[in-house]
């Protein structure tokens, strides 16, 4: 068993542990409240009813059998300070050792306390904050399990081979190298391999981040995790399934969350204050007046309730806001420490562009215009496959251009794609085969420029150049410049697995100087745990191929629910894929920590005059709980306010 695995069995038993406790002390409270209040009524009942001159005689007896029924009543209490309180004073004493003073080693002591005054239901108070809190946070944070098993799901388990004239399935770890595979359509690819027999186009964004369906026909390589097209293909498997690419990047996740970054909550850097202040002003009232009633009053009064159910409450209201903003937080710890974040890294497809190819430039040539060039190779291409064929289609469209009636069509691997539009043929292939076939027309094809880009041929001679990039989100550079400014970013940082002038195309627009491209998975993740050990760093990515990096950052946050598993590697999910609602949770997080803290040293401040209060004798342990109850509710109340939504979520 890995490190990691007995982690998270160990984090689950925990979890389901303190979520029995919590249940528990709900119903142990519940219990009581209901058996007293039929208590106190049938008292008050009983009471009312009798002759007024056999009152006085009747009540001595009834005394005696309210006091019978208080203790019955005070057992469900007893029973969840036994289960849920015992341990925490177990845990108390181990906390006292290592020198560990904390907000919920205040609360054991609290329980103590509450105890040894027979204050039963503030001690079961005190447990069930504790417990479902506790509860609360196993549950945001523990994802690394789901990662995995998401991407085991999306794994193939059958791959078909081939022996013959037979189709014999057999397990993927039974698949050798150099054995021939059928894939079928829309399968996904079960091992890297290379193509012998069929055309079509695989899916491989889970993997490189590239936004584009890839061409695939004979000697073409595949890749395990890419889903397959419309038409089958036989391929030869390359490598073993275990030294697949998708069987590394699932051991890149298991490294990373080894490494996954621990986050401080908010509550213990306040508690590690709060709880020696509070246990010194307790102990200086008991030696000042040698009074251990003082003590434990104080004690009662300093019992941490808004450290340990304003903050939260605050973290589930902002949960909440950000839930109705189309923004899901999967671990709340974030929502405390986004706001300290100073280095913003982002992945290009998807993130800061929509992941689209767009025509951006046609370029005709010698004695062609750009209205016929577009409106012969868009009829052509309305019968193709091919990744750009849509982002034509649409440019036509947009320009008004009637498609012409084509035929025989031929699409050629290696060649491009050619037909015979209204009597001329038409052919679309790349620059590389152009210059090949017709070197001598080379020099009238305009320079490289980044992006993707096609050659058109009317009747053999060159007709233009069509020029293609991912479509950049309208407010990718107005959202990195107010980094910065707005939200404290050190550093921005672009990170990418496609080719150089692509990815430094896009900085340009949107205003990033720190650049990185043609960047696996494997450096990908190397650079952001870099980049963390030096600064808190946000990560934007989509894709799976994303998933180790978004774990490995302090806050990983990722784009839709395009897929499973970087839905789960992330921290928050966008579920509309908008730059403008990171610029939300930006200010959500930074909303809930100001209320967090308002909430928290607001309650603490008043519980301080109280302790001062009871330490100076003016207030007894009954009336330091009841004070303590005023201030726990102001404090929640003002953890409410998270839940509101503001005026306005963002500033740029």
């Amino acid at each position: 068993m890995t490190v990691t695995d007995q982690t998270q069995q160990s984090a689950a038993a925990a979890s389901k542990y303190e979520n029995i406790i919590a249940i528990l002390s709900i119903l142990g409270i519940g219990c009581y409240l209901a058996l007293r209040y039929v208590y106190d009524t049938g008292r008050e009942v009983y009471t009312l009813t009798v002759n007024a001159d056999l009152t006085s005689a009747i009540a001595n007896l009834y005394q005696g059998q309210f006091s019978f029924s208080t203790a019955l009543a005070q057992l469900p209490l007893l029973a969840v300070l036994a289960l849920g309180g015992f341990p925490l004073v177990y845990q108390l004493i181990v906390k006292l050792f290592r020198g560990n003073f904390g907000a919920d080693l205040l609360a054991g002591l609290s329980i103590v306390t509450a105890v040894l005054l027979d204050e039963y239901l503030a001690g079961s108070l005190v447990v069930l904050m504790l417990s479902g809190g506790a509860a609360l946070e196993h549950y945001a944070v523990r994802k690394a399990s789901s990662v995995l098993e998401a991407l085991a799901k999306r794994m193939p388990s059958v791959a078909h081979r081939k022996s013959g004239d037979e189709l014999i399935d057999i397990t993927t770890e039974q698949v050798n190298i150099g054995d021939t595979l059928l894939i079928l359509p829309h399968e996904i690819c079960p091992i890297d391999g290379t193509v012998l027999e069929g055309s079509s186009t695989m899916d491989e964004s889970y993997l490189t981040g590239e936004p584009y369906m890839t061409s695939k026909t004979t000697g073409s390589l595949v890749m395990s995790g890419a889903i397959n097209g419309d038409s089958a293909l036989t391929v030869r498997a390359d490598k073993l399934s275990v030294d697949s690419r998708y069987a590394k990047i699932m051991e890149v996740m298991r490294s990373s969350e080894q490494y996954r970054p621990n986050l401080r909550r908010l509550g213990d850097q306040l508690g590690a204050l709060y709880t020696p202040l509070a246990v010194i002003i307790a102990l200086s009232a008991w030696a000042m007046t040698a009074d251990v009633v003082r003590f434990l009053a104080v004690l009662v009064v300093a019992t941490p309730c808004p450290l340990l159910i304003a903050i939260p409450v605050t973290i589930i209201s902002s949960i909440s806001l950000a839930a109705r903003r189309e923004i899901i937080i999967k671990n709340p710890a974030i929502l405390e420490s986004i706001g300290t974040c100073r280095t913003a890294i982002f992945d290009k497809t998807g993130t800061l562009t929509y992941g689209r190819p767009t025509l951006t430039e046609l370029i005709p040539g010698e004695g062609h215009s750009e209205q016929e060039v577009l409106t012969l190779i868009a009829s052509l291409e309305r019968y193709s496959k091919h990744p750009l064929s849509g982002a034509i289609i649409k440019a036509a469209e947009k320009a008004g251009a009637s498609l012409l009636s084509v035929c025989n069509i031929a699409e050629l691997p290696g060649k491009g794609l050619t037909g015979n539009v209204m009597g001329k043929q038409v052919q679309i292939t790349s620059r590389k085969n152009f210059v090949e076939t017709q070197l001598a027309y080379a020099e009238k094809l305009p320079p490289v420029s980044g992006g993707l880009e096609c050659i058109a041929l009317i009747d053999g001679h060159y007709a233009g150049t069509l020029q293609f990039r991912d479509e950049v989100r309208t407010d990718s550079s107005s959202f990195i410049n107010h980094l910065r400014p707005s939200h404290l970013f050190d550093r921005v940082m672009l990170v990418s697995g496609d080719r150089e002038s692509e990815v430094r195309f896009l900085a340009d627009q949107v205003g990033i100087k720190h650049v990185y491209f043609s960047q696996s998975p494997e450096q990908k993740l190397e650079l952001v745990r870099k980049e963390t050990k030096a600064a808190k760093t946000v990560y934007l990515g989509d894709g799976i191929n994303d998933a180790p990096s978004l774990t490995a950052a302090t806050i990983g946050i990722a784009f839709g629910q395009n897929s499973d598993i970087t839905g789960e590697s992330a921290d928050a999910v966008i579920m509309d894929s908008s730059l403008l609602k990171v610029d939300e949770l930006f200010h959500i997080g930074a909303r809930m920590r100001k209320i967090a803290l308002q909430s928290a040293v607001g309650g603490m401040a008043l519980s301080l005059i109280g302790m001062v209060f009871a330490g100076l004798g003016y207030l007894t342990p009954v009336a330091g709980a009841i004070a303590q109850e005023i201030i726990d509710v102001l404090a929640v109340l003002n953890a409410l306010r998270a839940a509101i939504p503001p005026k306005t979520l963002s500033d740029y």
